[in-house]
């Protein structure tokens, strides 16, 4: 990867991982339903008069919108909302990869490897001792919606590879197209009226940097970089980087918010990030241990 883009690659790490600090002070200055609903209308305008419709069936571009975008957000911004720590989303959040795994087995076909199962173990046994450790630190609720935000990520991933090849910048900026309206009908159940108009009337310039960043920064500038990258890199050189996302994203909500972490959940986060490179590099590790093993042995004999 030439120094370019490995730039751009840790730009688009710490962009993703700033993510979710910003989610947490957007939260402040509105319900989370109604912060979805702005979010995905800023993304999809004026952006839609610039980027090229993907050529995909309008089921799939609302299959994509309802999972990826809408399931995933409406779970993490209520999860957040209800008491889970940024730093801690960040990290959980990336059990979509063996969700993935799952839905890939169970939808799709795909074999899974000991490698994804070995990993898989690892990363359950942590997030089952970040999911003990609740209290004031984090809420078993906001736990749980996480998890669910990573589901509907996966089963979005799963839309994702039934359409093959596809512009992601397109895909991404169409599909918000789809998430505005059910979120505001979300807002309208569970938050009412009178708290959308509140929030609406206090609106200003923070809630306006907020909006810019989620929309702009995190949607259109973190999913164009990485389509760029996919696109002139093997996925298996670029997906890696994505492993670096819940560390910025805890680093930067201990800095920023002063969220601390308690001794189990960091025994946890080890467990899931361990679980994650087993099931990035599991794979290959293993092969280059048969591969010495059968040179071992041809030279013996």
């Amino acid at each position: 990867m030439s120094p370019k883009d490995l730039l751009l690659a840790l730009l688009v790490i710490v962009v993703w991982g700033l993510n979710f600090v910003v989610i947490k002070l957007g939260l402040h200055e509105m319900p989370p339903m109604l912060l979805g609903a702005l979010r995905f209308l800023l993304a999809a305008f004026p952006a839609i008069l610039f980027v090229r419709r993907p050529q995909v069936p309008l089921r799939w571009l609302l299959a994509y919108g309802l999972t990826i975008s809408l399931g995933q957000f409406a779970c993490l911004f209520y999860a957040m909302h209800v008491g889970m720590p940024a730093g801690l989303a960040s990290l959980v959040l990336q059990s979509q990869a063996f969700f993935t795994l799952f839905f890939a087995a169970l939808l799709l076909g795909e074999r899974l490897r000991a490698s994804n199962l070995l990993g898989l173990l690892v990363a359950a046994a942590g997030l089952a001792l970040i999911g003990l450790q609740g209290g004031q630190a984090m809420t078993l609720a906001g736990f749980a919606l996480t998890i669910g935000a990573a589901a509907m990520w996966a089963l979005g991933n799963i839309v994702t590879r039934k359409l093959g090849r596809v512009n992601l910048v397109g895909l991404v900026v169409w599909g918000s197209l789809v998430p505005p309206l059910p979120f505001l009908g979300l807002s309208l159940w569970l938050e009412g009226p009178a708290a959308i108009e509140s929030a609406l009337r206090g609106f200003g310039v923070e809630a306006l940097l907020v909006l810019a960043y989620l929309a702009f920064a995190a949607t259109i500038l973190g999913y164009g970089l990485w389509s760029r990258l996919l696109s002139r890199y093997p996925a298996s050189q670029v997906a890696p980087f994505s492993l670096l996302v819940p560390v910025v994203g805890i680093g930067c909500a201990a800095l920023l918010l002063g969220e601390r972490l308690g001794a189990l959940q960091l025994v946890g986060v080890a467990l899931v990030m361990g679980g994650l490179l087993i099931n990035v590099w599991g794979g290959k590790l293993l092969e280059r241990l048969r591969l010495w093993r059968a040179q071992g042995a041809a030279g013996l004999e």
